[in-house]
């Protein structure tokens, strides 16, 4: 098994690790890994690998230490051997996978359209990312899709999960919502569904100079600003911010210049995730953190299935994806790296914030 690895210490250091394969066992299926997807998303499992527990899913091999982790990914998988009735081998899954060749999964709580992973280390994680569809029993599945399914659904269903949120408060009678790194892909799903919503605030995307033209061409922000004209904010209205960023400076320059106009403060990502607060740092300390959370989406999740349930928001849910991988048609371009040697390089890309923002990364193994 070939498994690619990043030092949990510094995100910038990766190693690809080989290990003799694994016997399964009954209740057991080992899978193929045929591809996966890579976004800022990912990154953000990396920097948030211990405080949520992202780095509990995948344990890495040879790793004595626990020095190294395995950052989760969504992507496609193969059954090739099965030691359980119901799942056969060539049956394939989407799910959540580590960045390697192949896992071996224990299926409990067995339907004909998914199962649940029920290795012991993961049962105290969120139930939606231990959750696997089986695409036999898709009947909406598209193969042609498999790329946007990758890329966004984990993307958009947190996009979906804000934007239900911000719609359950009434946005806080705000006048407008911030969107920071809002070239970010779950900004844009975010964005999109803000632009579909009745009576949504007006919605203001912050970006770089470098792609503030990219950000205005989506037409889902009803004005763009650039990192380096923060003046322009309207610091006078009322507003909600949702960070996808997690810059400390930027933040501090924000929550400085809106005060009590700043409601809500939601930090969902972190693309700019080496960016710390010092003491030194006037403006990160300025930061009103009484009213700023993380935004949670697998638990934002399970309350709205014990609230409509799980009909109710697989129809919810699947109305928002559709109109939004309709949509990434018009910006989106799929970029595919074959082998977990040539994405060594693009890793560091993506850590290092140089990707395009209209790029999808895919990742295939299967030909590799």
């Amino acid at each position: 098994m070939s498994q690619f690895q990043t030092l949990k210490s510094d995100l910038t250091q990766s190693r690809i690790v080989d290990s003799n394969a694994v016997s399964i066992h009954d209740g057991e299926i080992a899978v193929r890994i045929e591809s996966y997807a890579f976004t800022a998303n990912n990154v953000t499992y990396g920097v948030a690998g211990d405080t949520i527990g992202y780095w509990k899913f995948f344990p890495a091999e040879n790793n004595a230490e626990n020095k190294w982790g395995c950052i989760p990914m969504w992507g496609f998988a193969e059954i090739t051997h099965s030691k359980l009735e119901g799942l056969s081998v060539g049956e394939r899954l989407f799910g959540y996978f580590p960045a390697a060749d192949s896992l071996i999964l224990s299926p409990i709580k067995v339907s004909d359209q998914s199962f649940s992973d029920g290795k012991e280390h993961r049962k105290e994680l969120p139930p939606v990312y231990n959750n696997y569809v089986r695409l036999n029993g898709d009947q909406n599945y598209d193969s042609s899709m498999d790329a946007v399914r990758a890329l966004l659904f984990p993307l958009h269903i947190t996009a979906f999960c804000l934007c239900d949120s911000l719609a359950e408060d009434s946005y806080l009678d705000a006048s407008q919502v911030i969107i920071v790194s809002a070239s970010s892909k779950t900004a844009i799903g975010l964005a999109q569904g803000l632009a579909d919503a009745e009576n949504s605030p007006k919605v203001v995307g912050l970006t770089s100079a470098s792609n503030s033209k990219f950000v205005e061409s989506l037409g889902c922000y009803d004005e763009v600003i650039s990192y380096d004209e923060l003046s322009n904010v309207d610091y006078s209205a009322g507003s909600v911010m949702v960070d996808m960023a997690g810059n400390r400076e930027i933040l501090g320059t924000l929550h400085r210049g809106l005060g009590d106009n700043m409601l809500k403060c939601l930090t969902v990502g972190m693309t700019h995730w080496d960016n710390e607060t010092t003491a030194e740092d006037a403006l990160g300390q300025a930061m009103l953190r009484d009213r700023t959370e993380f935004f949670f989406a697998p638990a934002h999740i399970q309350k709205r299935i014990g609230d409509w349930g799980h009909d109710g928001y697989a129809e919810k849910t699947n109305s928002f994806m559709t109109a939004r991988a309709l949509q990434s048609k018009d910006w989106m371009q799929v970029k595919e790296i074959s082998g977990l040697e040539n994405f060594t390089s693009t890793y560091e890309e993506v850590v290092a914030g140089k990707i395009n923002p209209n790029e999808g990364i895919i990742v295939n193994l299967k030909d590799a």
